[in-house]
């Protein structure tokens, strides 16, 4: 190699000018930079990632704990019969299995199914229980023996329960849709025991007069308080009965005095009343049993809410002297019988009386709904589904129904001291305005189906469901009675919740 080429190779290179050192510096500090922010985003991913993880894995889990897919699965079947113990009874009305979990069909969880219908096992009493006493009933009006009960029909009155109750029973299952309740074949499938005796009924065979006289008089002569001897006589001898005391049971004892004879030896079980107004608070609870509504004994009125065809201001129809609370009724009738626009009438039940009855109501914006013999009366249910607004003046009075209606949204309520004083009762309905009126008539539109017994899905089905909702109830008192000592008891038992005793009236 030629010096030249030598001496050119070594020659050394200029520096770079310092603007270019600056630029260059830059470019390494905004790499930096960029390298460090992308870590920290890298690491903020990660973390997000893993959050993420996490959470489906938990979510894996609890799905697979909560919703096991196969029943046959020894893991799950550990889980359900684990927890088992805690939720031992069947909730009718409830999204839940028996186990306590959601149901394996999600829309059952999310409630748009039907719940699982109460198993009700229909005693069959002997025949002197049930179509006997309709039987006796004709036969004290002139009626004859007859071999084919078939063509005895049971005869009109307000405490009609026993039979609509009886009859949505024996009806095949075909006709039962959309019922709360499944006839069960099998006692030992059954949740709770249907007695259909018809103790109402019962109470009224004999009437104030005979229709027979003499020897035949004494021979078709009635006794109802042999008859509930003889039926609790009979049930005490059922192995079902004993097997929990009745507890299970249901028993209808719609009429005040239905049962009275042998009441405490049923006490158990589920009542099916009108109000306690003479049941002690040890035999009868709203608890343990049901307040059921009367039979409305008037026509239902089949016309649009409004006040324009209801002229009279308040109506009332029934019977003026009662005994007990009822003797608010005269007291009433003396403030009230000369007001304008006020309509009282004394009458008891008749055919000529309750076609009277209906009109009345029908044309009345208000009906008056004083106690009677006892807290309830009929006059309530008659003044509903006739769209005349309730106005009740019954301290002590318990309602059917009262969790799913609100009675202060469809009646009036006043404690019987505003009543009795003169001028209140019309001088606060007058001051009532029209579109509160209509809303009265609007919500009793809306509810009035709760009280029709003939209805498609109506009382039957709300009072099956109302004895559903007592299963859980029903199961835990037979648990406790089973670990108590027997113990005479000197006041009520803890198990009982009394009624509107307390003295403390319903606001106005």
């Amino acid at each position: 190699m030629s010096e030249r080429s030598k001496a050119k190779r070594s020659k050394p290179t200029s520096p770079p000018p310092l603007s270019s050192l600056s630029s260059s510096n830059a470019f390494q500090n905004q790499t930096l930079s960029l390298i460090s922010t992308m870590a920290r985003k890298t690491s903020l991913l990660k973390q997000t990632l893993a959050t993420i993880l996490i959470i489906l894995v938990v979510y894996a889990l609890l799905n697979t704990f909560l919703s096991p897919t196969n029943s046959s699965s020894s893991s799950s079947s550990s889980s359900f019969s684990k927890l088992e113990t805690t939720f031992p009874f069947r909730y009718p009305n409830s999204a839940f299995s028996e186990g306590g979990f959601p149901r394996e069909n999600s829309d059952d969880f999310l409630g748009k199914s039907a719940p699982p219908r109460l198993r009700v096992y229909l005693y069959d009493l002997p025949r002197r229980f049930t179509h006997g006493v309709i039987e006796h009933h004709s036969i004290a009006r002139g009626g004859q023996p007859v071999n084919d009960v078939s063509v005895l029909k049971y005869p009109g009155h307000q405490h009609m329960a026993e039979w609509y109750l009886f009859t949505d029973l024996i009806r095949p299952d075909s006709e039962r849709v959309g019922s709360p309740v499944i006839k069960a074949v099998d006692p030992d499938e059954a949740d709770v025991f249907y007695v259909p005796f018809f103790s109402s009924l019962s109470l009224i065979v004999n009437p104030v007069r005979a229709a027979a006289s003499g020897q035949e008089q004494a021979r078709v002569m009635y006794s109802d308080e042999e008859n509930q001897e003889a039926l609790v006589d009979w049930l005490e001898k059922q192995a079902y009965w004993k097997r929990n005391n009745g507890r299970d049971h249901v028993i209808v004892a719609q009429d005040p005095n239905a049962l009275y004879r042998v009441i405490d030896r049923v006490k158990n079980s589920v009542l099916l009343v009108s109000d306690f107004g003479r049941l002690r608070s040890d035999q009868a609870s709203l608890v343990k049993d049901l307040i059921v509504p009367y039979s409305h004994r008037i026509n239902t009125y089949t016309g649009d809410v409004g006040v324009e065809n209801r002229k009279t201001l308040l109506f009332f129809m029934g019977a003026r002297y009662r005994k007990e609370g009822g003797k608010i009724r005269d007291l009433l009738f003396q403030i009230l019988e000369n007001e304008e626009g006020v309509i009282v009438r004394h009458g008891t039940q008749s055919r000529e009386n309750r076609r009277a009855a209906s009109q009345g109501m029908h044309t009345s914006k208000f009906c008056l709904n004083p106690a009677g013999d006892t807290p309830s009366a009929c006059r309530l249910f008659d003044s509903i589904v006739s769209l005349c607004v309730p106005v009740i003046v019954s301290d002590s009075i318990e309602l059917p129904f009262e969790d799913v209606i609100d009675y202060r949204k469809i009646a009036i309520f006043v404690d019987t001291t505003s009543a009795l004083k003169p001028g209140f009762l019309v001088s606060m309905l007058r001051a009532l305005t029209t579109e509160r009126i209509l809303e009265y008539q609007t919500e009793l539109k809306e509810v009035k189906h709760y009280f029709q017994y003939g209805a498609p899905n109506g009382t039957v089905n709300e009072i099956w469901r109302q004895v559903s909702q007592k299963l859980p109830l029903i199961k835990l008192m037979i648990n406790r009675d089973k670990r108590l000592v027997k113990r005479e008891l000197t006041e009520p038992d803890c198990s009982c919740l009394c009624t509107n005793q307390t003295g403390v009236l319903p606001s106005l």
